[in-house]
C-alpha cells in the first residue's frame, strides 16, 4: 500500500524536509499545539520544526502502510494545509487512531472530513475492525469532524496520553 493517496480535492503523502517553513506555519499556532499531546507545546522554529519532521520519518517507516503521519495538500496547488494520521494510541498499542491538524485558513471547509475519510478508507481496505478519534474536551471543531465521518461517541476516558479525552470510534463497514 503505497503512503501516497488522494481524495476528490486533497493528495496525501509522507512529509519532506523542505515542508519545514509550511509545517511550522500551522504548529507554531497555539490554537492549533493546543489540541495536540500529551503536553501541548506550539513548535519555536522551522528548524524544530524540520526535526519533527525527521522524526515523523523515522516513525512512518517503523509502522506499515496504513499507519503513519501524511501531510495533507491541495491537488491543484500543492499548497500544505495540514496533518492526517493513523497510528496506534498509547499506553498499549492495541487502538488505533486517526487523527488531523490542519492550518486555521483552512478549518471550517471540510478538509479535515475529506482526509480522514480517505484515512479510514485506507485502513478499512487493509483490514482494520476500528479506529478511535481521541479529542480534548472543548475542541468542538474536531468532535464536530468526527460526528461528520459517522463516528460513535462513546464518552469519555482517560485510558489515552494520561489526559482525559472524549472518545469516537467508527468501526469497518460490513460490505468491505
Amino acid at each position: 500500500m503505497d503512503r501516497h493517496f488522494t481524495s476528490e480535492r486533497l493528495a496525501m503523502r509522507p512529509y519532506a524536509e523542505d515542508d519545514a517553513s509550511a509545517a511550522y506555519e500551522i504548529y507554531k499556532l497555539w490554537e492549533v499545539a493546543r489540541w495536540i499531546g500529551g503536553k501541548p507545546r506550539a513548535v519555536a522554529s522551522v528548524d524544530e520544526m524540520r526535526e519533527r519532521i525527521a522524526g515523523w520519518a523515522e516513525r512512518n517507516a517503523q509502522l506499515p502502510p496504513p499507519y503513519g503521519l501524511s501531510a495533507i495538500t491541495d491537488r491543484e496547488t500543492g499548497e500544505l494545509m495540514g496533518t492526517v494520521l493513523l497510528l496506534l494510541l498509547p499506553p498499549d498499542s492495541t487502538d488505533t487512531e486517526i487523527g488531523w491538524h490542519l492550518h486555521p485558513s483552512n478549518w471550517g471547509h471540510g478538509y479535515a472530513s475529506e482526509a480522514a475519510r480517505a484515512v479510514l478508507s485506507r485502513a478499512f481496505s487493509a483490514g482494520l475492525a476500528e479506529v478511535y478519534a481521541v479529542v480534548r474536551p472543548g475542541n468542538e471543531p474536531s468532535m464536530d469532524v468526527a460526528r461528520r465521518l459517522g463516528m460513535e461517541h462513546l464518552g469519555r476516558t482517560d485510558r489515552y496520553y494520561e489526559l482525559e479525552l472524549e472518545v469516537f470510534r467508527s468501526e469497518r463497514p460490513t460490505a468491505l
